[in-house]
């Protein structure tokens, strides 16, 4: 049986009032490239400290390389990287003393692979920490992080408020230890996400909407368009997949979250609109299936506040 290098049961943290985690059960595997996304205050942050062992749960489990996340301390983070958005170096050290200072602690580092990620990064080993630009911090960061060849790699926002020269950089020394190590990241940056990663998640309010392969996720998801008779009308319920749904004078417009093939959406848009004209499939990309999600989840998510705030009223006035 294989072991994951992460996996959640109803993970929740709870701030008092604040749920910032509500039960998060994902499973990444071995070998994977897995991105979380969502806003900011989606949780990602939390979720990464709660795997990392830097707080503790409110309730549900969490394992990382088959280990509760409660005992990752000491020898188990030789097998484990980590690089933050605001990654705390010792600034005084220059780039040589602090690999200098990594090396022992990681029975795996690789002096090869060292003097490759200096070459490839362009890394001043006599230069202190403090003279570098944030661009080259990272790199260094990264330097360290990748040496010992961790079977996990965990990245928060490692892309964030970088030019596209540095990002591309450290992307591509990323996508050399695909395989070997186990990616998990957050970040914004999207497109450069999609170029790369083998898994997605979306995080929104501290709920995890969803959790794939990047191709099932893309495979899944269309914008449809088609043309109806302006007269005619519309039904009264439409499909829970078509999401973003409206119409303009004889323009349909929505995104279909659960595309299957052409002819089998053909057939459901003429059942529901006998007067639709031919439809157009368009594949979306990660960025556009991501706001889709986020402007669907907080309309339903404003409905629901109406219509509770609603009840309250009526209740009051009982």
């Amino acid at each position: 049986m294989i072991t994951l290098s992460i996996a959640t049961h109803a993970l929740t943290r709870k701030y008092r009032t604040l749920t910032a985690l509500a039960g998060v059960t994902l499973s990444v595997d071995p070998g994977s490239v897995y991105a979380l996304v969502g806003p900011n205050g989606a949780g990602k942050t939390t979720l990464i400290q709660l795997l990392m062992n830097l707080q503790p749960a409110t309730s549900g489990t969490a394992e990382v390389l088959g280990m509760p996340t409660g005992e990752i301390r000491g020898a188990v983070l030789n097998r484990i990287g980590y690089v933050s958005e605001n990654q705390e170096l010792p600034e005084w050290m220059t780039v040589g003393g602090l690999l200098d200072y990594l090396r022992p602690f990681y029975p795996t580092w690789d002096r090869g692979l060292e003097g490759q990620l200096l070459r490839d990064f362009a890394l001043p080993c006599d230069r202190k920490l403090k003279q570098l630009s944030r661009g080259m911090r990272m790199k260094a960061a990264f330097a360290g992080a990748l040496c010992f060849r961790p079977a996990l790699l965990v990245l928060d926002e490692p892309f964030s408020g970088l030019d596209p020269l540095v990002r591309d950089e450290l992307i591509q020394g990323l996508l050399d230890r695909i395989g070997e190590t186990t990616l998990f990241l957050s970040s914004h940056d999207l497109a450069e996400i999609e170029s790369f990663a083998s898994h997605v998640g979306y995080l929104e309010e501290g709920s995890l909407l969803f959790s794939e392969e990047m191709t099932t996720l893309s495979n899944r998801f269309r914008q449809v368009q088609f043309q109806v008779d302006p007269a005619s009308g519309t039904p009264l319920k439409l499909p829970a997949a078509w999401m973003e749904y409206e119409r303009s004078g004889s323009l349909v417009r929505f995104t279909h979250s659960q595309f299957g093939t052409e002819a089998e959406s053909r057939a459901q848009i003429a059942t529901l609109f006998p007067t639709a004209g031919d439809a157009r499939f368009v594949p979306m990309s990660l960025r556009s299936i991501f706001l889709a999600y986020a402007r669907t989840h907080r309309t339903v998510r404003a409905k629901l506040d109406s219509e509770v705030a609603s009840g309250a009223t009526l209740g009051g006035k009982a």
